[in-house]
């Protein structure tokens, strides 16, 4: 047997080597480093590989070939089990821009007396000696953003994954380091330990779907190369039981992984326990990391076998928007109700994923499903981020305030703060000028053209629905009366007001010109092959 010398397109990958490299270089910092020199380097380390990686990805778009006419861009790298293409790259930007603003709110020292929202000693148990010692000396853990920078890469191989064995292996790198950052709250210990239990456990649970169901599909096409599974499909050469309930199993890791319904119910409990800066980045970058991969195991993959998975995504979309919507005008904590608002988006966002149609069926200046979730993501993305910075800045005399009665009153006390999370809240409603606003109507008009109109029925009556939600939020910061002194709110460092910042300017300025963007994701072009 001949061996074949495995080629390896360093030049492509760069940008995912990068972010793996300086996230094992984060690991000996943490090792070696004095503990008075770690928070620095970390810091610096992780902006300079991200901000490396982001101009590596620049670089790759520009030089990568391009296929039918500008129509599919990039190449199959890594023996084919990586594709480095126009959705991979975007999706990548995406994620190291996100990953940007999650370090500096990280890094943020400012709204805790010097410290981050990190434990000092997350192996003490909550009220003892040994954390009472950790909190007086100041001890923060360092190790976050080696973490972190695990996640990201998790995050871009996700997405970029051509076979199930290298899409399984981004979904561990993801989905483990997020686990851990989950219970490293600094302040309500219990709550942040038992959302991280429960998230590792349900992870796990459909971690263990998702590889039961490549094996059945590994079963079928006797492959576990995209390419050649939706060949299996398009010449029905196997057994469809097997092609059916693989497709149902791997659509459960996935569907946890966006937060679905009936896949939901970790969300609010994680959104609520894990320190602010870690959901933030998380509620973010895995959205747009797992929406990638699902829209690649579905377009790639099992493209041809559309009319057997549309009809049930036809019915999580729809599950998913008034599901999330409707519980999340019961919560009374603010990170719970954003958690079941992001259950809601991820029903808007399905509703882009099943427009999708031929190239053949396609008029002319219409866009294209991928076109609409992959500015959806973005649009999301930034408000996610910024939202969640701003929940950091509201506080009482014990830290942090998620309670929404604790939010009254908010508007008087800090106008700007208010007005700057009211707008969050706006584009999240998906109210005109707005980035919000652009997002929907790009995945409604896909569904549309797709014939999904009675799911962009149901979409625009959910969307109703969730506008009351926020205006509710709006009402209690500017209209109710506080309740005792009322809240207060901690001025943010430089890193987490730049954060807000360019979370509202991006948030606005895709409201009133998305046509860059849009663009953009036009040039990224198609999956390839």
């Amino acid at each position: 047997m001949d061996f074949v010398k495995p080629s390896i397109d360093y030049f492509e990958l760069s940008p995912l080597l990068i972010v793996f490299a300086v996230a094992c270089l984060g690991v000996v910092v943490e090792a070696f480093l004095p503990r008075a020199l770690r928070y620095r380097a970390q810091v610096v380390l992780s902006l300079v590989g991200l901000v490396a990686a982001l101009v590596g990805v620049v670089l790759v778009a520009r030089a990568v070939a391009t296929y039918d006419d500008g129509a599919a861009r990039g190449i199959l790298a890594v023996g084919g089990t990586v594709a480095i293409d126009g959705p991979s790259l975007f999706i990548w930007g995406l994620v190291l821009a996100l990953a940007i603003a999650g370090v500096l709110l990280f890094a943020e020292r400012h709204l805790d007396g010097g410290v981050s929202a990190f434990a000092g000693q997350a192996a003490a148990v909550p009220g003892t000696d040994a954390e009472t010692a950790a909190i007086a000396a100041q001890r923060e853990h360092t190790e976050v953003y080696p973490l972190m920078m695990f996640a990201v890469f998790g995050m871009m191989l996700f997405p970029a994954s051509n076979d199930l064995l290298t899409m399984f292996v981004g979904l561990e790198v993801l989905s483990l380091p997020l686990y851990l950052l989950s219970g490293l709250a600094r302040r309500r210990r219990l709550l942040s330990q038992e959302a991280a239990l429960k998230y590792f456990l349900l992870g796990a649970f459909s971690s263990g779907f998702f590889l039961y169901g490549a094996a059945l599909l590994y079963g079928y096409a006797g492959s576990m190369d995209f390419a050649a599974i939706n060949e299996a499909v398009r010449n029905d050469v196997g057994n469809n039981s097997l092609l059916l309930i693989g497709t149902g199993l791997l659509s459960v890791g996935l569907l946890f992984k966006v937060g679905a319904v009936p896949f939901q119910a970790w969300t609010p409990d994680v959104y609520q326990g894990a320190p602010t800066p870690v959901v933030a980045f998380m509620a973010a970058g895995t959205k747009v990391a797992a929406f990638g991969a699902l829209l690649r195991l579905f377009y790639v993959a099992l493209g041809a076998d559309r009319w057997s998975w549309q009809p049930m995504l036809w019915v999580i979309a729809v599950l998913s928007m008034f599901v999330g919507a409707i519980l999340a005008m019961t919560q009374s904590d603010i990170k719970r109700l954003l958690a079941y608002s992001s259950v809601a988006h991820t029903g808007f966002i399905l509703v882009g994923v099943i427009g999708l149609q031929g190239s053949d069926q396609l008029a002319s200046g219409e866009i294209t499903s991928l076109q609409a979730v992959l500015f959806y993501l973005a649009t999301y993305g930034f408000a996610t981020v910024g939202a969640f910075a701003v929940v950091s800045l509201v506080r009482d005399s014990g830290g942090e305030t998620t309670a929404l009665a604790r939010w009254a009153g908010l508007g008087k006390e800090s106008p700007l703060v208010a007005a700057v999370f009211a707008f969050f809240l706006l584009a999240l409603a998906g109210i005109p000028l707005t980035a919000g606003f652009v997002g929907k109507l790009a995945v409604f008009s896909v569904a549309l053209a797709a014939g999904a109109w009675p799911v962009v029925v149901a979409a625009i009556a959910a969307s109703i629905l969730a506008v009351a939600l926020y205006v509710r939020v709006i009402k209690v910061m500017f209209f109710d009366e506080p309740v005792g002194d009322g809240p207060s709110v901690a001025y943010p460092s430089v890193m987490t007001a730049t954060t807000i910042a360019v979370g509202a300017a991006v948030t606005l300025v895709l409201g009133i010109v998305p046509g860059p963007v849009l663009d953009l994701a036009a040039v990224a072009g198609e999956f390839i092959r």
